[in-house]
């Protein structure tokens, strides 16, 4: 691209790259974010449906989740790019409400597009849009509830929420028991507050049996058996050994030869070897120790020392597995075996061989800092989307957990935003008034969606919505299963303050950020492809 200055070409661009300005680059990024946003809107709520991506190697991903979705399909739009950044930022900083993240962040461009074709300057809707969030954040501060830490029972509702309306409706009260419990065992209370770790779950996936075999383990699940047959496949009352070094005798750094001449010569190295191995047993046996978790190999000998003492072995355990246990068994990883104490060891009140499985269980911790869910489905995908479902659920929990908070679900919430900020509006007066009331109408497609999805009339239900918080029931919000507007505090519809602060902070600055720009200039690959753009 070029300038003309004085009959002679100034070049500002280089060749190949194609600018988009003003209301075609406004244009261009609203059509973009209204296109993702719509790709994920039927998936909202119970009652969403599913999503079949195909990749192109023929890999089958079926699932609602919204994250899930846009993170699989390939966007190339960089308006479009950033509306999925959305969804992954939602769901790395809560772990849900990517959907609801990403279908209020399209609604925003598209009264974003009616207050542009009004003529409202993009300043004055981004001034009206901030001056939005930032009422919509201290409104729905005001509408949430405290949580007790220790409260198994709002707990549980709060993960029934988050996994509602995934393809695990037969099992999900199961599943919240397991999620809470899981989670509750693994908080910790510092300065007051309580931490929970999202690494301190681990969720491990088997498929075979049916989803209702799923279980909690109070310690962690090896996918390793034991090294040989001629040990015990379970050891009750565990005292567990960690050692990080083969349990072997390893080569030397620099090269060298022993010369043997004679049989005496050969029977002593074959004898001094023996005994080294057999010491490396005997520390293990020493110590207390009747099973040993190995980051590396077992050397044959020291199997056949460790079985004759009735010790359960595992070998070529991950280094993160490894670490897991530690933490669930509260033991020390110790460099050579014969370091090994009897203070080092970690004890469990059992560890097993599933057969069926071929796994290694440790179970029955005390005061474990790492537990296992377990997971089962008969196929990869009712797994893969059960293991989404778990995940969902220990984030929320975890969520509410730390902060304390809660707030009610089923549309509740957006319908109180969008009356109060609409009320809110009018106090403004002027052009950003109508960019506030903008802002403001986006909130009605989570409950309009919500009842889109179930089969209902959203006009009807959006009516009802507005008559029942005009009343001051804050806490109405619509049953998708019944299609009446009820409390949804007593229904136990719940779900993380934070989730939902998260959701309207990145939708606002995301769209205030799209909305301001109304230039685009995009460079053309070497292969005449425009990358950022389709």
């Amino acid at each position: 691209m070029s300038q003309q200055l004085g009959g002679q070409p100034i070049i500002i661009l280089s060749q190949g790259t194609t600018r988009n300005r003003g209301q075609e680059a406004q244009h261009s990024n609203i059509m973009a974010a209204k296109a993702i946003a719509n790709a994920v809107r039927t998936t909202l709520g119970p009652r969403g449906m599913d999503k079949m991506l195909v990749g192109s190697t023929g890999d089958i991903v079926i699932t609602n989740d919204g994250a899930t979705i846009l993170s699989e399909i390939s966007v190339k739009h960089p308006g479009g790019k950033m509306m999925v950044e959305v969804a992954m930022t939602q769901d790395d900083e809560v772990g849900d409400g990517t959907t609801t993240a990403v279908v209020i962040a399209g609604a925003l461009m598209e009264q974003a597009e009616k207050l542009l074709e009004m003529g409202i300057h993009p300043t004055v809707i981004t001034q009206g849009y901030r001056l939005g969030m930032e009422k919509a954040l201290l409104i729905t501060n005001s509408l949430s509830f405290k949580v007790d830490p220790t409260d198994r029972k709002t707990l549980i509702k709060v993960a029934d929420t988050a996994i509602t309306g995934k393809s695990i409706e037969s099992v999900k009260e199961k599943l919240d028991g397991i999620i809470v419990d899981a989670v509750m065992a693994i908080a910790e209370k510092t300065d007051g507050k309580y931490v929970a770790n999202e690494d301190d779950v681990m969720i491990k996936k088997q498929k075979g049996r049916s989803m209702d075999d799923s279980e909690l383990v109070r310690g962690i699940i090896l996918d390793k058996k034991r090294v040989t047959e001629g040990m015990p496949k379970k050891v009750t009352g565990a005292s567990v050994a960690l050692i990080a070094t083969p349990m072997e005798i390893t080569k030397t750094q620099v090269k060298s030869k022993i010369k043997i001449t004679m049989a005496d010569q050969l029977a002593a190295f074959s004898g001094q070897e023996r005994d080294t191995l057999k010491k490396l047993a005997d520390s293990v046996v020493n110590s207390g120790a009747n099973v040993v978790l190995c980051q590396k190999g077992i050397a044959d000998p020291v199997q056949f020392y460790l079985a004759k003492h009735g010790v359960y072995a595992v070998e070529d355990v991950p280094e993160k597995d490894l670490k897991y246990a530690a933490r669930a068994l509260s033991a020390n990883i110790v460099n050579k075996p014969e370091d090994l104490t009897a203070k080092d060891l970690g004890h469990a009140e059992a560890v097993e061989e599933d057969n069926d499985m071929e796994i290694t269980r440790i179970s029955g911790c005390k005061n474990p800092k790492t537990v296992s869910i377990l997971i089962r489905g008969t196929s990869d995908y009712l797994l893969d989307e059960l293991e989404r479902a778990v995940v969902d659920g220990t984030r929320v929990v975890m969520d509410a957990i730390e902060d304390g908070t809660y707030v009610v679900g089923g549309g509740a919430v957006e319908t109180e935003l969008l009356m109060k900020i609409r009320d809110y509006a009018e106090t403004v007066g002027g052009r950003v008034q109508l960019a506030i009331e903008g802002y403001a109408t986006a909130f009605e497609t989570i409950p309009r969606t919500l009842a889109e999805n179930s089969g209902y009339n959203p006009i009807d239900k959006l009516v009802a919505l507005k008559n029942a918080h005009a009343k001051g029931e804050k806490t109405a919000g619509l049953n998708v299963y019944t299609g009446e507007v009820i409390d949804m505090l007593d229904e136990g519809v719940l779900e993380p303050l934070r989730s939902k602060r998260q959701s309207i902070q990145s939708a606002s600055e995301t769209a205030i950020m799209l909305t301001r720009i109304d230039d685009m200039m995009i460079t053309q690959s070497k292969d005449g492809q425009m990358p950022g753009m389709g």
